[in-house]
């Protein structure tokens, strides 16, 4: 059997054919799993949630959250190595919000809808 065979033929369409290559790409895959990982913790959760609304520091989102700053920092490193969160600098301050990009505000809205609740205005 070739690699595009199927043992079981169900009439199988060119559309089948382009998802079974789609699925052979796992890279793709891995990036989306690693992306919900991030979310998959309630503290991160939480911050991703606030960054959307607007930018924060360290010492604010802490005491917003109830948490010392590492603890928080420590949140924050993965969320900004994934690219949903971004960071200025304003001399010795780092400021963090949501990253400006489709899959920030897809997972913005994902969040809001799931919990019925909506942004502030």
């Amino acid at each position: 059997m070739t690699k595009n065979e199927l043992p079981h033929h169900h009439g199988e369409t060119d559309e089948s054919s382009n998802i079974r290559e789609q699925l052979s790409d796992i890279n793709n895959f891995q990036i989306i799993a690693d992306t919900f990982k991030q979310l998959g913790d309630t503290t991160r959760l939480r911050i991703f949630w606030l960054l959307c609304h607007y930018e924060e520091c360290v010492i604010n989102i802490s005491a917003m959250l109830d948490m010392s700053s590492p603890a928080v920092s420590h949140h924050l490193r993965p969320l900004r190595s994934s690219g949903l969160i971004v960071c200025r600098r304003d001399g010795k301050e780092v400021y963090y919000r949501a990253a400006d990009t489709p899959q920030s505000l897809l997972l913005h809205n994902m969040i809001e809808q799931v919990m019925d609740i909506a942004c502030p205005k």
